[in-house]
């Protein structure tokens, strides 16, 4: 009899204890996700001239762009170097959007502010630079 007393306790003390493990890793896992979602790596600023803006993906659809910074003096020649920015748009950015599709097709120099993600994730974009805002240069 004392036996299975002792048996039935330590069933007892077993199963709280695993539950005990699970909630924590359950509540880590949510932490660490939450922080490569939300955390960003750098925060910046890059002008140039938006090549293109395009809605991709098959599964998820998302906005991306790039953008030629067309700079001066990469190398010690006179010729312009051309260098490209990839970004992506969050989709519920729809006034960046529209800026962006607006200086695609005017050919204006722009400056984009932009944050670096931790972590690129399929539903968000391709890549880990999301432009915040576009501010047109004069």
């Amino acid at each position: 009899m004392e036996k299975s007393n002792w048996l039935q306790n330590l069933k007892t003390s077993t199963m709280k204890w695993l539950k005990r493990i699970l909630i924590i890793l359950l509540l880590g896992g949510i932490a660490v996700f939450s922080f490569a979602y939300w955390g960003s790596y750098s925060e910046g600023v890059r002008s140039g001239i938006v090549i293109k803006i395009s809605k991709k993906g098959f599964v998820f659809k998302t906005y991306e762009g790039q953008l030629n910074l067309q700079t001066f003096g990469a190398n010690k020649s006179p010729n312009l170097v051309s260098e490209s920015f990839d970004f992506s748009v969050e989709s519920d950015r729809e006034d960046v959007i529209k800026m962006l599709e607006e200086a695609s097709l005017s050919g204006e120099r722009v400056s984009l502010k932009y944050v670096e993600r931790l972590v690129k994730f399929p539903w968000r974009g391709d890549t880990n630079y999301f432009v915040i805002e576009v501010e047109r240069v004069k």
